[in-house]
C-alpha cells in the first residue's frame, strides 16, 4: 500500500543535479520494490499459513490485520524518527526492522507457532511504515521541483511490478500445490498430520531469509552511500490547522471514510483472492497464483491508463464510474461460477487502481491550512486494511466456508466510494 507523506521542497538550479540524484534515486526505488513484494506475499501467506497452521479464515485474517494495524501505530513514530534522525538514517532504521521481521520467520515456522508469525508479521509492518514516511517524500526531494510527481509516480511503478512478481514467487517457493480436507487431515495418524504442518510451515523459511539477507544488504549499501540529506523548507510556512479541527470539512470527513473502505476493499480482494479462484474459479492453488500476478499487472496498467485517461475526465467522474463497474463486477464474483469469477477478480484490479490517490486528493482540496492534518488522517484510514479483512473471514466462517460471499463486504466498500464520487466530494462553499 503507497501512503504519500506530503513533499517538502527543494530548490535547486545546479544543472547537473540530476547526475548527482541519480543513485540515491535508484536505491530509493528498491524500496518502493521491496515494500511491494512484502504486501503482495502477503496475498501468499493468507492461505498458505491457514494450511500449515489449520486455521480457519477469520485466523488467516490476522496477517492482514498485523501488518496494518503496525501501520496506523507506528505512523507518528515513525514521523518522529524522520524529523530526529533525517531520511537516511530512517531509511536505514526501517530496513532493520524489516529485516528483523523477516527473519523471525524462521523460529515461527521451526516452532509451528502462528502467533510468532503475527509478531513478525507486526514487525515488518513496523518497518514499512518507517521506510513510506521517510522514502515517499525522500523521493520528491531529490531533483528538480517540478519533476516530484514524476520522480513519485515512477518509483510507485515499481511498487505496481512486486504486486506481479510477488505471487511469481509464491508459487514457486511456498505453496506446494497440496490441500487436504478436514475430513481428510481427521483421517491421518498424528505423525503424517504433524509432518504435513511442518513441511508447510518450512517453505516459507528460505524465502524470508533471502528478504531478510537482502535487506541487509541494502541497508549496508546505504549506510556506506553518500546520500545528500536535503534540508527543506516548508511552502507554507508554520502550519495552522489542527488535527481534529480538519475534520470541520465535510467532504475531507467522507475522504476518510471512502479511504478506510478502500484500502480495506483492496486488502480483502487480494487476502482471498487464491482460495476464491480455487472454490469459485475450480482452479488449483498454483494456478490462482499465476492469476493474482495477471490481477497486479492489471492494477499497475490502471494506475498508467488512469493518468491518461485523467487528462480528459475529471477526477470524481473517474472515480465514480470504476466503483459502479467495481460493484458490477463484484456481483459477478458473488454469484458467478467458473473462470468469470476469476476474470471478475482480475478486472477488479483494474478498476481499484485510481481510488487511492484520487480519494485521496479530493479530500485536501480546498482546505488550505488543514491540509497537512487532513492528510494524516488519510494516511490513518488505512486501518481499514486491518479490520475489514477480518469481518470478511468472519463473514465466510459463518456462512460454511463460503468464499463468494465473503465478497459482500468489498461490494458494500465500493457503494460507499461510489457514493463520494458522486456527493461526498463536494466542498462546502461558505
Amino acid at each position: 500500500m503507497n501512503h504519500t507523506t506530503e513533499p517538502e521542497v527543494i530548490n535547486s538550479g545546479d544543472p547537473s543535479a540530476g547526475k548527482k540524484y541519480l543513485v540515491p534515486f535508484i536505491l530509493v526505488v528498491c524500496l518502493f520494490f521491496l515494500w511491494g513484494m512484502a504486501h503482495n506475499l502477503d496475498s501468499i501467506l493468507i492461505p498458505h499459513l491457514k494450511k500449515a497452521c489449520d486455521l480457519n479464515n477469520r485466523q488467516s485474517t490476522l496477517i492482514d490485520t498485523s501488518v496494518f494495524m503496525a501501520y496506523f501505530l507506528m505512523a507518528i513514530p515513525a514521523g518522529i524518527i524522520l524529523k530526529k534522525w533525517g531520511y537516511k538514517a530512517s531509511m536505514i532504521i526501517g530496513l532493520l526492522v524489516f529485516a528483523i521481521g523477516a527473519f523471525l520467520f524462521v523460529p515461527a515456522a521451526n516452532q509451528l507457532s502462528y502467533t510468532t508469525f503475527l509478531v513478525a508479521l507486526f514487525i515488518i509492518g513496523c518497518g514499512l511504515t518507517i521506510l513510506e514516511t521517510s522514502a515517499n517524500p525522500y523521493a520528491a526531494v531529490l531533483g528538480d521541483p517540478a519533476k516530484a510527481t514524476s520522480r513519485l509516480n515512477l518509483a510507485a511503478s515499481f511498487n505496481g511490478l512486486a504486486a506481479m512478481v510477488a505471487p511469481f514467487i509464491g508459487s514457486m517457493f511456498i505453496l506446494s500445490g497440496k490441500s487436504y480436507t478436514q475430513e481428510e487431515l481427521a483421517a491421518m495418524t498424528d505423525v503424517s498430520r504433524n509432518s504435513y504442518f511442518m513441511e508447510e510451515a518450512a517453505s516459507v523459511k528460505m524465502p524470508y531469509i533471502i528478504l531478510g539477507v537482502v535487506l541487509l544488504v541494502i541497508a549496508i549499501i546505504f549506510y556506506f552511500v553518500n546520500l545528500p540529506e536535503v534540508k527543506t523548507k516548508s511552502t507554507d510556512g508554520e502550519a495552522k490547522g489542527s488535527f481534529f479541527g480538519a475534520l470541520r470539512h465535510k467532504h475531507l470527513r467522507w475522504a476518510v471514510i471512502a479511504q478506510f473502505f478502500y484500502v480495506g476493499a483492496q486488502v480483502c480482494v487480494t487476502s482471498f483472492f487464491i482460495r476464491m479462484a480455487q472454490q469459485g474459479g475450480g482452479f488449483d492453488e498454483k494456478t490462482a497464483a499465476y492469476y493474482l500476478a495477471i490481477y497486479g499487472l492489471l492494477f499497475t496498467v490502471g494506475r498508467f491508463a488512469g493518468t491518461a485517461i485523467l487528462q480528459f475526465i475529471s477526477s470524481h467522474k473517474l472515480l465514480s464510474i470504476y466503483a459502479a463497474i467495481a460493484v458490477l463486477l463484484s456481483m459477478v464474483a458473488i454469484f458467478g461460477n467458473g473462470a468469470y469469477v476469476v476474470y471478475a477478480l482480475g478486472a477488479i484490479g483494474f478498476f481499484m487502481s485510481i481510488m487511492f490517490p484520487t480519494i485521496f486528493a479530493l479530500g485536501i482540496e480546498g482546505i488550505g491550512d488543514d491540509t497537512k492534518p487532513g492528510s494524516s488522517w488519510l494516511i490513518m484510514s488505512i486501518v481499514g486494511g486491518a479490520i475489514l479483512p477480518y469481518a470478511m473471514g468472519t463473514l465466510i466462517d459463518l456462512n460454511n466456508d463460503n468464499i463468494q460471499i465473503g465478497y459482500s463486504i468489498p461490494l458494500v466498500c465500493y457503494l460507499i466510494i461510489l457514493y463520494f464520487g458522486l456527493r461526498g466530494y463536494k466542498v462546502a462553499h461558505k
